[in-house]
């Protein structure tokens, strides 16, 4: 019996450690943050926001990856979300879908060349909003 209860207490510790871990990570991509202040997270997962300045298509480049500049053009870009080639029809046309729009994108923040991106992998990850 003495070794029922532990073995239940023992389950019952792990699974909140597995629930409070979940609800953890659940929260951290609740964060909203600028694409200002997209290079302070990361490694976080958050939704960023600003606006598509810059569009591109780089078709003939390897992995024909689309850009999504936001705030600030390129070569100046402070944020940049990537759709790459293989993912790219489920998106449309993204460079004049989402140029000139105002959007929020989630996922991971990483960092390429210094600057800060989410590589966006399916349209759901990247919503069209009123500007706040």
């Amino acid at each position: 019996m003495r070794q029922f209860k532990s073995a239940l207490c023992l389950i019952l510790l792990l699974g909140a450690i597995v629930f409070l871990t979940g609800q953890e990570q659940t929260s951290e991509a609740q964060i909203t943050i600028s694409a200002e202040q997209a290079s302070k997270h990361i490694g976080e997962t958050a939704t960023v926001c600003g606006k598509v300045v810059d569009a591109r298509y780089a078709s003939s480049s390897k992995g024909r990856p689309t850009f999504l500049n936001l705030d600030k053009p390129y070569p100046n870009q402070i944020f940049t979300v990537v759709i790459w080639g293989e993912d790219r029809d489920k998106f449309g046309k993204p460079e004049e879908k989402y140029k000139d729009k105002y959007i929020c994108v989630t996922g991971k923040i990483i960092s390429y060349r210094g600057i800060p991106e989410i590589i966006a992998k399916d349209p759901s990850q990247i919503k069209i909003v009123e500007k706040q």
